[in-house]
């Protein structure tokens, strides 16, 4: 669960290392975010030759969480850090950059992001 403000790592090759969440579009009141959500967010970190520049406002999908999460089989699943891929545009769900740095939870790829489930080494 991700709130606003959290500090999240970008888990591809966009050019993009850290970004602060700033909003969840679509949701209504509801003020934190899971795996598999989109969110709004801020660039602090990027690399100087990137695609993606500092401070610029982008859309992403959340692909690991710290705080566990219960699924149907009554297994959990929890990573090492928050996690987030970003995406190419704003109702797409195609992924910015070409490479999916390190594993991705299940419940990405069951809420339509194929493509960033193929790029990723593991799916837990």
């Amino acid at each position: 669960m991700l709130q606003l403000r959290s500090i999240i790592s970008v888990a591809d090759n966009s050019g993009a290392k850290i970004v602060s969440m700033i909003g969840i579009p679509a949701r209504g009141r509801k003020v934190t975010a899971s795996l598999g959500d989109v969110i709004t967010a801020v660039v602090k970190k990027a690399l100087p030759y990137g695609q993606i520049k500092k401070s610029e406002v982008v859309r992403a999908v959340i692909v690991r969480t710290r705080k566990e999460r219960k699924r149907h089989d009554g297994s959990y699943v929890r990573f090492d850090e928050n996690a987030c891929v970003i995406l190419a545009s704003k109702e797409g769900k195609e992924p910015k950059g070409t490479r999916v740095f390190g594993p991705i939870a299940k419940e990405v790829k069951d809420k339509g992001f194929a493509k960033i489930a193929s790029l990723a080494e593991e799916i837990y």
